[in-house]
């Protein structure tokens, strides 16, 4: 059997072309190489206020663009997190192992919830459990995620192994899978900064018309060198090369050679034409799934019914490990004493 994947991807606002570089395309690559299970992950949306008819309506919007980008449903499960129950119910369960303090140390939610720690919702300090949830409910072997999430896959492995050592043999320890390069694209704004769907400004997003993608790429940051080197001291450079790099295919020295001398208007103007090129079809794509929406509904609400089947088993047995579910030796016990 192939390796088991899980990855989710939240609905909150339009994937960005580094959600593309850096997760999406390598799991659009890599289909062929594992047993995948995509989500998107509402639950997790939810963490922070939104609101109600948007969520809906990006939810739909994440999962059509994950079909355009290439996932493809006679190979990959994609469902959302909320059609399968089982995710929630087993959160509880690993809740009830998760010491505190391993939540407090979690880096993610200092900086969501900010000088706010004290307001902020339960949700959000309980999100990673509900991720370990996500994971271990398909006994998932890997985790592809960005260096910001490894801290989360790591508390999932500390969570399934605290819970195997007192109830005995029950989850597989995932391990986290992180792309080389490409898995962490900078706002184009603010090079010090992940490029981020929340700040439009410095973010290319995948629906984006070519117009706007000139004239963000256009206004990039980048330096007064002048100097055209895969150089991290010259981040929004860097940047963009990195941008070309990865939609190119070309090494470091390749694109050094055919920049040398062009100047910064010459890279920007490289980048802009690649990403453009490369964004069409997965928008075309998106266009004529949102002439078809059933298409995607009838994709997600088998790809929940199919979660389900994988994932009733595994919190069945768990609930059976903690006692919940009384099955018929259980009773005749009980009769016996009587």
């Amino acid at each position: 059997m192939k390796p088991r994947v899980f990855s989710g991807i939240q609905p909150s606002g339009t994937p960005t072309i580094g959600n593309y570089l850096g997760a999406i395309r390598n799991w659009v690559r890599d289909q062929h190489e594992f047993d995948n299970i995509f989500c998107v992950v509402d639950l997790h949306a939810i963490t922070v206020p939104q609101d109600p008819a948007a969520l809906r309506r990006r939810t739909w919007e994440t999962a059509a663009i994950l079909l355009a980008a290439g996932i493809d449903p006679a190979r990959s499960l994609l469902f959302v997190q909320s059609h399968v129950p089982e995710h929630t119910a087993l959160c509880w369960l690993l809740n009830t192992v998760t010491p505190v303090g391993w939540l407090n140390r979690m880096t993610q939610f200092k900086a969501k919830a900010a000088r706010e720690r004290e307001n902020a919702g339960m949700g959000l300090f309980d999100y990673p459990v509900l991720m370990a949830a996500d994971i271990l409910a398909y006994h998932a072997k890997y985790v592809p995620v960005g260096e910001d999430q490894k801290q989360h896959v790591e508390l999932t492995r500390d969570i399934a192994a605290r819970f195997n050592s007192i109830f005995g043999d029950t989850f597989t320890i995932p391990e986290p899978l992180i792309p080389r390069v490409g898995a962490r694209i900078m706002s184009l704004d603010d090079p010090s900064r992940k490029m981020d769907k929340s700040n439009p400004a410095g973010a290319l997003l995948l629906l984006e018309s070519p117009d706007a993608i000139r004239h963000k790429i256009s206004r990039a940051v980048t330096d007064s060198l002048g100097i055209v080197r895969f150089n991290p001291d010259q981040a929004g450079l860097h940047n963009l090369l990195t941008i070309l790099q990865l939609l190119s295919g070309e090494s470091e020295r390749e694109l050094e050679n055919r920049l040398e001398g062009q100047g910064y208007k010459a890279v920007k103007e490289a980048v802009t034409e690649r990403v453009i090129s490369a964004l069409q079809p997965l928008q075309e794509r998106y266009r004529q799934f949102t002439e078809e929406p059933q298409i995607v509904d009838r994709i997600l609400a088998e790809g929940a019914e199919k979660a389900h089947a994988i994932a009733s088993p595994v919190l069945s047995v768990a609930q059976d490990k903690v006692g919940l579910r009384p099955c018929a030796r259980d009773l005749a016990a009980v009769s016996s004493a009587v």
